[in-house]
């Protein structure tokens, strides 16, 4: 719904968007506690009066989709008035997400049809509904739709069985098609998953229940007990072999050299393609472990269909080995879509340079330099030029803030944080950005600072495409406690912002789902220790909620960090993330770039973290000193294992 307002009212919503709503209680916003927990416990006559004590509350279209849900079974009648009044709307989303999973469920395929079409997110249940509706309706090209789905990730749900069903029936999955998701769940550890899917090979491909049951609980055990008969019986039997590479993957996990010895063993059963892909599988765990002879497992595994974490792994082996016509060589492997992405068009570049092909390498780092993203950082920076924020976006004017304010679904999502909704809160500021241009981002981002919702702020301002904002991206609350803080402590401002912008994006009672708190998100453990070690008076765990106490501890576990590992950033970002035992672990042999030390991190989420602070830092810098930045120069050379790093033994 597209709402007009009068020009004479723009100030007046304006003025209006100056409001901290998100933080002034509102009447009715006990009535909608009440419905909500009336829908959580089924009680239908608490919800019921809930909703008649909700006139004109923001929330009041939330009580009537739980009111709706709850009846959706025995009175779906009132659905369809309720989605034409609020379409557009998160709520009638998602009420007709489950209108149409109940009738499909139903088998009124008529109506799935119909409604399908108006839901703009489904999920893979209602999507298979959705191409149940079409198979039954004959509709050929569902077929073609669905297809994409059998190589998708995901665990596909009940729904989605007869789907499958019918791309089978029709042979539009072939036996290899298959072969392909049941190794993707089988090196996912969904070894039930791997069998359901397996059950549309012929029977004589069809592996052993319990004998990937073995193979899963000990890879070294099943193969060790292999009688002589089960290796012979493989050389033409494929659930076998498959059976066989899944033992050594199992293997590989946790010793990839005894795997090695163990697919030498069997090799000669094997056609060239499942060796390969044997091979591929050994190669990508001793990658993460930072084992040079990864690199001539992947070159065993070059004609394998190598997934695209293998491919990303097969390049950070060789940048560690400073190996770049392999750099080269494995980025030219990848799929256009992935050997596009910043971190790859970065890479290739630095390895055509390294190979005498400037120009070359040059209009790799042209594609990407500007954007402000760690490797958009690095490629300006090839080409010379320094990173500063971008010239800031007009400012708003009362009409656009006006409209920001006026959006029904940035109101309710506010009043959702008003009443401590946190999760259906940034879903419904999420789904009120959809197709939002740069002006009217910013004019949400700023609704957003306004109210103090600094992670909205920054997630809507980092969206924008041609104008932007950097003082919305790189909020900075807290000033006032946090720059003294720094100063006391000799911490780089910037640095402190990065960490604690990836960590909690200013949200001061964040918690993790591992237990870290806070701003800076600090472990109950190193908070303790941390506040013993400065002697921090009366300090009880409760006291790690509190903002003062939790900027104390995290920058001063920020300075210790710091002091333990080389006074290097990019290790003592890893440490805070990861430990610093592993920060100190995955040095090298041999002086490595900190761009490189970086991009090798074993744990994807550790290695976007420290990517993600240190660029946050030189933004932060940029706009706190207003001048210049060099992300090469913070990011430095990180010196061999053993180099400054005793200390590090000591944190937790």
């Amino acid at each position: 719904m597209k709402f007009r307002i009068k020009s004479r009212t723009f100030l007046g919503q304006a003025l209006l968007a100056l409001l901290p709503l998100a933080a002034v209680a509102a009447p009715g916003d006990d009535a909608f506690l009440q419905a909500r927990d009336a829908f959580a416990t089924g009680n239908r006559a608490k919800l019921a009066r809930a909703i008649d004590n909700l006139q004109g509350h923001e929330l009041r279209i939330w009580a009537e989709y739980y009111q709706l849900r709850q009846q959706l079974d025995e009175n779906p009648a009132p659905i369809p008035d309720f989605l034409a009044l609020n379409a557009g709307s998160l709520p009638a989303e998602r009420l007709r997400s489950d209108w149409i999973k109940a009738l499909g469920k139903r088998g009124q395929w008529d109506l799935v049809a119909r409604e399908f079409p108006f839901l703009q997110q489904p999920d893979l249940e209602a999507q298979c509904y959705g191409l149940q509706a079409r198979l039954q309706r004959e509709e050929t090209a569902a077929l073609d739709d669905a297809r994409p789905l059998w190589f998708g990730s995901a665990e596909l749900p009940e729904p989605c069985r007869p789907v499958t069903d019918a791309l089978v029936a029709a042979k539009k999955l072939n036996v290899d098609d298959i072969w392909e998701r049941v190794r993707r769940l089988l090196e996912a550890k969904k070894p039930q998953q791997a069998l359901q899917a397996a059950r549309y090979l012929p029977d004589a491909q069809m592996p052993d229940p319990r004998a990937i049951d073995a193979a899963g609980d000990s890879g070294i055990r099943f193969l060790s007990r292999l009688p002589a008969k089960y290796l012979s019986e493989a050389k033409s039997n494929r659930g076998q072999r498959e059976t066989l590479l899944y033992a050594i993957a199992r293997v590989a996990a946790n010793d990839p050299e005894a795997a090695a010895a163990q697919l030498e063993q069997i090799e000669s059963i094997l056609p060239e393609a499942e060796r390969a892909y044997g091979w591929g599988q050994i190669a990508l765990p001793a990658a993460r472990k930072h084992m040079p002879i990864a690199l001539a497992w992947f070159a065993r595994a070059e004609t394998s269909n190598l997934s695209e974490e293998q491919l990303g792994w097969w390049v950070r082996t060789a940048l560690r080995a400073g190996n770049w016509p392999m750099v080269r060589r494995a980025i030219q492997r990848m799929p256009a879509a992935l050997a596009t992405q910043p971190d790859w068009v970065y890479w290739l570049g630095r390895a055509l340079a390294a190979q005498g092909k400037s120009a070359e390498a040059h209009a790799l780092y042209q594609r990407i330099a500007g954007q402000p993203n760690f490797y958009g950082s690095l490629a300006a920076e090839e080409l010379g030029q320094s990173i500063v924020a971008p010239p800031r976006a007009a400012p708003l004017n009362a009409q656009e803030l006006g409209e920001a304010m006026a959006n029904a679904s940035l109101r309710r999502s506010l009043a959702l944080f008003r009443v401590d909704a946190r999760l259906d809160a940034v879903r419904e500021w999420n789904w009120s950005l959809r197709g939002m241009n740069d002006r009217q981002l910013l004019a949400a981002a700023e609704l957003a600072r306004r109210n103090d919702v600094w992670d909205r702020a920054i997630n809507t301002a980092d969206r924008t495409v041609a104008q932007h904002d950097f003082s919305l991206r790189y909020l900075a609350p807290y000033r006032d406690k946090v720059e003294p803080k720094a100063r006391e402590l000799a911490l780089d401002a910037g640095w402190v912002y990065g960490l604690m912008r990836q960590e909690s994006r200013f949200i001061i009672q964040a918690r993790s789902s591992v237990g870290a708190q806070g701003l800076m998100q600090v472990m109950p453990a190193t908070a303790a220790w941390v506040a013993k070690k400065i002697g921090l008076a009366d300090y009880h765990p409760k006291r790690a909620m509190d903002m003062d106490t939790n900027i104390t501890l995290g920058t001063n576990y920020m300075r210790m960090v710091l002091d333990g590992l080389d006074d290097h950033p990019v290790l003592a970002s890893a440490a805070y993330n990861a430990g610093p035992g592993r920060a100190k672990k995955w040095r090298a042999e041999v002086p490595l770039e900190g761009a490189i030390y970086a991009e090798c991190i074993p744990f994807s989420e550790t290695r976007d973290y420290v990517k993600k602070v240190m660029n946050n830092t030189v933004y932060y810098n940029a706009l706190f000193e207003d001048r210049p930045q060099s992300l090469k120069s913070r990011l430095g050379v990180i010196r061999p294992r053993g180099n400054g790093d005793a200390a590090a033994d000591a944190l937790p």
